[in-house]
């Protein structure tokens, strides 16, 4: 099985930055790609962004682009959502999740989820 555990979130003011944490571990090395989704109360979760394992390259949420950026350090498996210039609108649960086959952003492809991480925005 695989375990993820999120960190980093909080209370924030809008214009600010925040930076999440994901850690990875058991059986991820059959791991493809990683993403951080995100759920506003009474809203569905919302694709935020993604990496595949073997890439540098990311997919990002069209609210986000810009703003946030996904990265990840390998020698940890750790992924990392970087957050800037946040907005009211991003409060929401922040989850991490990981894919055996899919990199995109569809939230029923992945198969493994963590707790999520709360990060909220005061204007």
């Amino acid at each position: 099985q695989v375990q993820l555990v999120e960190s980093g979130g909080g209370l924030v003011q809008a214009g600010d930055s925040l930076r999440l944490s994901c850690a990875a571990s058991g059986r991820i090395f059959s791991m493809y790609a990683m993403g951080w989704f995100r759920q506003a109360p009474g809203k569905e979760r919302e694709f935020v962004a993604s990496m595949r394992s073997s890439s540098t390259s990311a997919t990002y949420g069209d609210s986000v682009k810009g703003r946030f950026t996904i990265s990840r350090h390998n020698g940890t498996n750790t992924v990392y959502l970087q957050m800037h210039n946040l907005k009211s609108e991003d409060t929401a649960v922040y989850y991490c999740a990981l894919s055996l086959d899919y990199s995109g952003s569809s939230s029923y492809r992945y198969h493994y989820w963590g707790q999520g991480t709360q990060v909220t925005v005061s204007s």
